[in-house]
């Protein structure tokens, strides 16, 4: 099976649940999985992996906090990050302009570094009475053949 960095960008938590959320079935699903509260890019295994980024967007589209250092070091990377694939699933209310801009700012990052997507990125609308963990999980047991 595959191996997965699970990346995670949150401001108050609630991404975190979705990672662990995600954590879980890939778990069932018999892969591989490194989850990363904290991300550090010197820390995340690149070679023959994918990563799950997980990630709100705050204030005017901006990057949390726990993962500002994580995009910069990954914008001014100079390493081949090509056999990295990836999926992004991004939280955030559609009340606002900057609807999941953190997610889809870090999608066009990585495809700048020649990263490639394994799965459409994953928008969740908090604005809307969701269960954000349980429409992760199911976005990836739909996409099980894809992982």
């Amino acid at each position: 099976m595959s191996s997965f960095q699970i990346i995670v960008g949150s401001m108050l938590g609630g991404t975190e649940y979705v990672a662990e959320a995600c954590e879980e079935t890939l778990l069932a699903l018999k892969h591989q999985t490194t989850l990363h509260l904290q991300p550090s890019f010197e820390q995340i295994n690149s070679n023959d992996q994918t990563w799950l980024i997980c990630t709100s967007t705050h204030g005017a589209g901006d990057f949390p906090d726990n993962i500002q250092n994580f995009v910069e070091d990954l914008k001014n990377t100079t390493v081949d990050l090509s056999p990295v694939n990836f999926m992004i699933i991004g939280i955030g209310d559609s009340n606002y302009d900057t609807f999941c801009k953190a997610a889809t700012n870090l999608k066009n990052i990585m495809l700048s570094k020649g990263c490639k997507e394994k799965i459409r990125i994953k928008t969740l609308d908090m604005r809307e009475e969701i269960d954000p963990e349980d429409l992760a999980q199911q976005w990836l047991i739909t996409n099980k053949d894809l992982l």
